[in-house]
């Protein structure tokens, strides 16, 4: 009883562990993204005024505010503050703060290290920061100490706010009633400008109105409009609007972008500009300094389809007069320009795919140039935006370091000629995710698939041609070996790579395909820290789609993409990101219509729908509706692949719990949103029966409400609404179990039956041939946003719900045996019971810290977790995708059948070739000693065992 004991110990211990310390960093990997980066609120800085270095500041168009190192593109801190239409970044000049404004809320960060110093939100629904700009000065003089913010505020709240830049206290607001529409800010060193849009009451274009403010009171001082109404008919027409330097401007163009017109905000001339360029122009930036004591050059820059050039102007302080300084030549090709300061002086750089240039402003000769040198992660792709810093010593540029964001989603720092580092932003948009097979593994399924379909004797001729075939490989294999075995006596994992791909011995590296909301797809090797192996842009394939949402579903060979912008499918090659169209299914895919599902179901107005058919448009088989008042949020299936290694459950008295394992069984979730109330619903989907439902009430029926289904058992988790039920808030996750029967040792009713009817399972034995649930609850700490199950190659191992954590963002690995329905409750486990595992029942469940998959790092953002199984039974991979991307490997019965990077394989190899050395030295010797034994020697032994047998007889008695 003692050793079923200790091992019902070390069968609850074994999984509680998610990663050994060696292993951390090793077998795992984290992309910490931010997101798209927004060009107007992109900047080099130094954290505080004594720091030698600076950060690189930024906020995503997702709305998360960060910064990173640029000497290695290391992420030194982030802060989600939420999805915006509007995000806003700035800094004051010898600060140690930087102010943040997404949505309705305007927080001040610490530079450094991403803390937050104080937070100020909106009060009135409907209100978001429209703009936000640093006081730097206050008539005419610099405020050393913490700098307040101007907050232009649109929505209810419409109007300008002046926030104290040391304890985000509002000093005062100006509110606006005009009906104009909100659109920037800007400050001067005496005058504070509010720039909006007034439409005239017959139609047409718009005006642009500037109001100045007193920056002490907030009262308007003066207030005027701009004829600007041929031109301007939405904001995209505004180019620019400076703020925060010594000459603010006021820059739009026409829709055509044949005229520019320029305004030096405070003053009611316009100078206007034609476009210098006779080939169509499709957008026109303006790049201008942002410190207050610059010079008053600004760079305008023209794009056409084939090319892009530029044109510097000066402003007049004197004479308030603007005039072209001088033009930079067109070149083919896309590119960018970004604006830097150095001391006083101006300089513009310019990135294009072939080399970096820079410029002063005050002369057209180049001071700087570098050939940019090719990227394999930028390949193909384009500068869109960027920031920079140049260092200039006599009038040479000796260095120049930019952040550029090009078309492929990549956010790369170009550093003088080398790319010194890129970070794949792009990916933070993923919507979807599949795991994709690896060519040879695809090649070999599909051959396994056919010999199984065959008869005997054509199963072994297909199989003796198919080794036949494989000897082609067989002289690199043979080149191959030296390697092999010197790297598996280091410790290496013996990788190869075939066109990029990485192939292993223990099916670690797989690929799995993610797409974004931006129409990217993209393949990640989860062996190799998921090194992007190839990227594609969608766009190209459908370049009227949008791609808001797509989804992935992944075929062997390929990988189907689904979007409600697309008429149909389309198809990529999942290991080159090629396209594959239908006439070539039959030679890249061995996939054909029979493969499908015989009944497929979903979710169809409100409905549950089986159809005779891989399509929605085939014939129903049947439909599941939910009760009046309930409508159906989601469904969950089991998944098609899931290995089951037993049929039954051996108790600890050697009988048999036999479980229900039903291929074609979907979970449902319903909500009745005016009860508080959910119900689960288990159905066949084959013939649509209701096999079990259960409701629960008292449900905050607005959150999250995920579900999984694996083997015989499926779990959800809910929050409870405190407001209707009465209790505390919480959070709650059920876990159920499928058997046959109730009673050890019983099949059921159809246990004893030769067949049975899959569409139609009850029609003879009736509610009998329902399977026996069982369900237990458990309070849990924090609420689950996502779960899955582990999966490995046979079923074998124990398996672990995989749960998602917004609040701590962390991913959770729960074991099987602490969420088991069948602790005992309201008692110890008898010694049987103890020998299976099980543990008293408790409803509440804290989650270990020991079971955290992410251990140190931080994921934010997280949409869904996918899993799948290795090439060996104890180990299964986990990636999660949505605003970052993390994966790593789990082993929830340890590593049984690999060795551990602590395993020294020189020693053994070594204590083995001296053990074969020692026994050839020793061989001849027994050999020549057996030779030379004479009839005295074994007279003599014989007598000396007489003797010791004597002793010990005297010794006995």
């Amino acid at each position: 009883m003692r050793l079923h004991a200790a091992l019902s110990l070390a069968a609850c211990l074994a999984p509680v562990l998610a990663v050994f310390e060696d292993d951390a960093h090793h077998i795992d990997f984290h992309h910490a993204l931010l997101g798209l980066p927004k060009h107007e609120a992109t900047f080099f800085s130094k954290p505080y005024a004594a720091s030698k270095a600076s950060l690189l500041y930024t906020v995503s168009q997702n709305g998360t505010i960060g910064a990173v190192n640029p000497k290695d593109g290391a992420l030194v801190w982030r802060s989600p503050l939420g999805p915006s239409s509007a995000a806003h970044l700035r800094f004051g000049e010898e600060q140690d703060v930087i102010i943040g404004g997404v949505g309705n809320r305007i927080v001040a960060f610490s530079a450094s290290d991403g803390r937050i110093v104080w937070e100020t939100n909106l009060k009135v629904d409907g209100s978001a920061v429209q703009d936000l700009e640093i006081l730097e000065q206050e008539d005419g003089i610099t405020n050393p100490e913490a700098k307040d913010a101007i907050i232009l505020v649109d929505g209810a709240e419409q109007g300008v706010k002046r926030v104290d830049g040391k304890t985000g206290r509002v000093k005062w607001t100006l509110e606006e009633t005009s009906g104009d529409i909100p659109f920037q800010i800007s400050t001067s060193p005496t005058t504070i400008y509010y720039i909006s849009l007034h439409s005239p009451l017959l139609g047409g274009g718009s005006k642009l109105r500037v109001s100045s403010l007193s920056p002490i009171t907030g009262k308007k001082i003066d207030s005027y409009q701009l004829s600007s109404e041929a031109e301007i008919h939405t904001k995209d027409n505004i180019l620019f609007a400076g703020a925060n330097t010594a000459t603010p401007l006021l820059a739009w163009t026409d829709k055509a972008h044949k005229v520019l017109k320029v305004n030096i905000i405070g003053t009611k001339g316009i100078s206007t500009f034609n476009t210098p360029i006779s080939e169509p122009v499709e957008k026109i930036v303006l790049h201008a300094p942002n410190r207050l004591n610059s010079l008053a050059h600004f760079l305008v820059e023209y794009q056409t389809a084939t090319g892009h050039s530029a044109e510097v102007f000066h402003v007049d302080l004197k004479r308030n007069t603007i005039s072209k300084a001088y033009s930079l030549p067109q070149l083919k090709g896309k590119g960018t320009f970004a604006t830097s300061t150095a001391n006083a002086n101006v300089y513009f750089t310019r990135i294009t795919t072939d080399e970096v240039t820079v410029v002063s402003s005050v002369s057209h000769g180049i001071i700087g140039r570098w050939t940019l040198k090719g990227s394999s992660a930028l390949a193909g792709a384009y500068p869109v935006h960027a920031v920079s810093e140049v260092v200039v010593k006599d009038n040479s540029a000796s260095a120049a370091r930019s952040a550029v964001l090009f078309s492929n989603g990549q956010w790369a720092l170009v550093r003088n000629s080398d790319i010194a580092w890129s970070r794949p932003e792009f990916l933070s948009t993923t919507t979807s995710a599949v795991w994709a097979e690896l060519p040879e593994e695809e090649t070999l399924a599909h051959e396994l698939e056919v010999e199984g379909h065959q008869n005997v004797v054509a199963a072994y001729v297909h199989r003796v041609n198919r080794h036949i075939k494989d000897l082609e490989h067989f002289p690199a294999w043979l080149q191959n070996l030296p390697t092999r075995i010197l790297g598996n006596l280091v410790g290496t994992t013996g990788d190869s790579t075939i066109d990029d791909i990485q192939h292993d011995t223990f099916g670690f590296h797989k690929l799995v395909v993610l797409a974004t909301e931006g129409g990217h797809l993209a393949a990640l090797d989860v062996g190799a820290k998921g090194k992007i192996v190839w990227s594609i842009d969608l766009h190209q394939f459908a370049p009227e789609a949008s791609f808001s949402s797509p989804s992935l579903k992944a075929f062997r060979g390929f990988v189907e993409i689904k979007d409600p912008s697309l008429t149909s499918p389309l198809l990529i090659n999942s290991t080159s990101g090629s396209q594959i169209v239908d006439r070539d299914l039959t030679s890249s895919s061995p996939v054909t219509l029979k493969d499908q599902k015989l009944i497929t179901f979903d979710l169809v107005d409100g409905e549950l729908k089986g159809f005779l058919g891989p399509e929605p448009s085939a014939e129903v088989a049947w439909t599941f509706t939910a009760p009046p008042g309930e409508k159906i949020a989601s469904y969950t299936a089991r998944p098609a692949k899931d290995p089951v290694a037993s049929i039954g459950k051996v108790l600890g008295d050697r009988r048999v719990l036999y479980k229900y394992l039903n291929p074609n069984l979907v979970l449902v979730t319903a909500l009745a949103e005016s009860a508080h109330k959910v119900s689960i619903y288990l159905l066949d989907s084959a013939s649509g029966q209701l096999l079990h439902t259960v409701a629960h009430y008292g449900v905050d029926t607005s959150r999250p409400i995920p579900s999984t289904f694996s083997e015989n058992w499926f779990s959800y988790s809910f929050t409870i609404d405190a407001s209707s039920s009465g209790a505390a808030r919480g959070y709650q996750l059920v876990v159920s179990e499928l058997y046959e029967s109730p009673l050890p040792d019983d099949r059921g009713p159809l246990g004893a039956s030769s067949n049975s009817s899959t569409v139609q399972p009850s029609e003879v034995r009736g509610e009998a041939t329902k399977p026996h649930v069982l369900s237990q609850s458990y309070q849990i700490p924090e609420e689950i946003s996502h779960m899955t199950v582990t999966q490995t190659r046979q079923g074998i191992t124990s398996r672990e719900l995989i749960v998602t954590l917004p609040a701590s963002n962390s991913i959770v690995g729960i074991p099987r045996q602490v969420i088991d329905p069948r602790r005992p409750i309201g008692r110890e486990p008898t010694t049987q019971e103890q020998s299976e595992g099980l543990g008293k029942y408790v409803p509440m469940i804290l989650f270990d810290p020991k079971w955290h998959l992410n251990h140190v790092y931080e994921v934010i953002g997280i949409r869904g977790v996918i899993t799948s199984e290795s090439g060996v039974e104890s180990t299964s991979l986990v990636f999660a995708y949505g605003s970052d991307l993390f994966g790593t490997r789990v082993a929830p019965s340890f590593a049984f059948d690999v060795l551990g990077k602590g395993f020294n394989k020189i020693q053994m190899t070594l204590t083995v070739a001296a053990l074969f050395v020692g026994v050839l030295f020793v061989a001849p010797l027994v050999s020549y000693l057996f030779e030379n034994i004479t009839e005295e020697d074994i007279l003599a032994d014989k007598q000396l065992q007489v003797q010791r047998k004597q002793i010990n007889t005297l010794w006995t008695t």
